[in-house]
């Protein structure tokens, strides 16, 4: 990869990578780092990964990133509460405070999951390329994640 097709790759897919690493991690600082992170991995490696194959490459690295951020998270213990950075503006709808809220229910890999498929539009296999898992997994994870965010959406404490 050239550094000309690098810079595309920064400006073609950086907001779409920091979308995901903010619904990952839920905190705008830690998914800044996770696209840093995600880019530097791709300009050490730039000589091995082709200009097509940088955007799956990205996500791979960012999904990676984010799961261990979000270990390394779980095992530190908060005296205090940190802010949510998932709180809601004031402009934004019920139904998307709603939505937020039900993807927090997800474990971290069901998140990433579902955000690929539904958010990113990513196929199966390019899921599963990502994340590691094989594609049965993916189809797997993503149906018992679905279900755990339709039981939520139809509780009767989240009708609007």
């Amino acid at each position: 990869m050239e550094l000309n097709e690098y810079n595309t790759c920064v400006k073609e897919w950086a907001d779409a990578l920091f979308r995901f690493a903010c619904k990952c991690t839920g905190n705008e600082e830690d998914a800044r780092d996770v696209v840093q992170n995600s880019f530097e991995v791709l300009w050490q490696k730039r000589q091995e990964v082709a200009a097509d194959k940088a955007k799956p490459f990205l996500f791979q690295v960012a999904y990676r990133q984010s799961i261990d951020n979000f270990r390394k998270q779980s095992r530190v213990r908060y005296t205090e509460q940190p802010e949510d950075s998932r709180s809601v503006t004031p402009g934004q709808s019920d139904l998307k405070r709603v939505l937020e809220r039900a993807l927090t229910k997800l474990d971290e890999q069901a998140r990433a999951l579902v955000l690929l498929k539904d958010y990113e539009g990513y196929r199966y296999e390019e899921i599963a390329q990502i994340t590691g898992l094989n594609e049965t997994q993916v189809k797997v994870y993503l149906h018992r994640a679905r279900k755990v965010l339709k039981d939520y959406l139809i509780s009767v404490e989240n009708i609007i």
